[in-house]
């Protein structure tokens, strides 16, 4: 039971033990049946068998079956086809949107590029043309050069 190579014997446990509290059955006084009289008397019927057997009961009033819902006048095939058609158009005009869209954008962006050309053509023009000062460009008198080419240094 104990290790053979303990030296001490374990230190016993308080043991609690649980007992279960029984409730006390409910008492349950039957209601009174009260009897209650139909409003008449249904008529008893007879009925003959083929083999002779003659069996005798209450009439019972056959159940009446649900009306049925009234089927639309469209069905339901005739109802997704339309929505299809529908959802298709949709995607038409969507797609036609889209391309007067890209043609728009690639008519924008060709006016910008031509707007930059002109603006950077004018830049040029008036760096080539200006006539006011030199600010640190070289500046060659043609018409010097070729007199001074003409002319013998010797």
């Amino acid at each position: 039971m104990y290790p053979e190579n303990t030296p001490h014997v374990p230190a016993q446990r308080a043991i609690e033990v649980h007992h279960p509290t029984p409730y006390p059955p409910a008492i349950a006084t039957p209601t009174p049946v009260v009897p209650v009289q139909p409003d008449s008397v249904p008529a008893v019927t007879s009925i003959v068998l083929p083999d002779g057997r003659i069996v005798t009961g209450y009439a019972i009033e056959p159940t009446r079956p649900e009306p049925v819902a009234a089927k639309p006048a469209v069905s339901r095939t005739a109802v997704n086809v339309a929505l299809g058609g529908l959802g298709f158009l949709a995607v038409c005009g969507g797609l036609i949107l889209l391309t007067s869209f890209i043609a728009a954008l690639t008519a924008f962006i060709t006016q910008l590029i031509t707007l930059a050309a002109v603006i950077f053509g004018g830049w040029i023009a008036v760096q080539i043309f200006s006539a006011s000062g030199h600010q640190g460009g070289t500046t060659v008198n043609i018409r010097k050069a070729v007199i001074k080419r003409n002319k013998f240094y010797g």
